[in-house]
């Protein structure tokens, strides 16, 4: 069986505290995977929710490929992801790269802030990647950095920065962007992150710009992650490109 057969599996970390949300729309992503697949099974599972892991492969088979639906590379999808399969009866299932970590993503995330500043003097525009961040790991602010220099330089703006929610520089205490500022969550799915603790920071740093849709929400995700799974390249064979470097 080569990868083109394999069953594919997009995994996220999900909301622990209301899980069937969050499943009910990584469902909903999968069955659109699934129709540009040419006939692939693809299913989905979160961590969050109790057996779905176990309950995935069990339905899907012994081999497999999972996609995580996650922003960051590093120890969690190289390691703890490879476990928690294994536990779950997934001895054979490969763990591709994560989302945030596929070139695609940040041309679609360029793609996505230019079409939102659209009409505007790039020049003078400012763009905040709002992102998780953590205080254990610098791997998934490595990723939102480099996102953030890549729009600055290659869109020509005045002002891109990435500020989190988990670590500095803090989103409640960014400061200098004005009305026409556009923030982009770097965020995987429309969870309480997206929905509270960004506004919720944002107001407390009396940012007046437009927030848009969280990027894993896109309309070309759906393609995007097809893509990934014909070339199904192994995290295990590599590392994220946006954090090998420390990770």
């Amino acid at each position: 069986m080569n990868n083109s057969d394999l069953p594919a599996l997009i995994v996220s970390h999900g909301q622990p505290s209301d899980p069937a949300p969050a499943a009910r729309e990584l469902d909903l992503l999968a069955e659109a995977v699934a129709k540009l697949t040419d006939g692939r099974a693809v299913g989905a599972a979160t961590l969050a929710q109790e057996g779905a892991l176990a309950r995935a492969i069990a339905q899907l088979g012994p081999k497999g490929i999972v996609f995580p639906m996650f922003m960051s590379g590093g120890w969690f999808t190289r390691v703890a992801l490879g476990e928690k399969l294994r536990a779950a009866g997934g001895q054979g299932w490969q763990v591709l790269e994560p989302f945030g970590c596929e070139a695609a993503v940040h041309d679609l995330a360029r793609d996505a802030v230019a079409e939102a500043l659209q009409g505007q003097d790039l020049a003078h525009a400012q763009v905040l990647i709002a992102a998780h961040g953590s205080f254990k790991s610098p791997a998934p602010s490595d990723v939102a950095i480099t996102l953030a220099q890549s729009l600055k330089a290659g869109l020509g703006l005045a002002r891109c920065d990435a500020a989190f929610i988990d670590q500095t520089p803090q989103l409640a205490e960014v400061t200098g962007f004005g009305t026409g500022a556009i923030c982009l969550p770097f965020f995987a799915a429309m969870g309480g992150h997206v929905t509270e603790d960004i506004p919720r920071a944002l107001e407390a740093a009396r940012f007046g710009g437009r927030v848009l849709p969280p990027l894993g929400l896109h309309p070309d995700v759906p393609a995007l992650i097809a893509a990934a799974l014909v070339r199904a390249a192994p995290v295990c064979a590599q590392t994220c490109r946006y954090s090998a470097a420390r990770a």
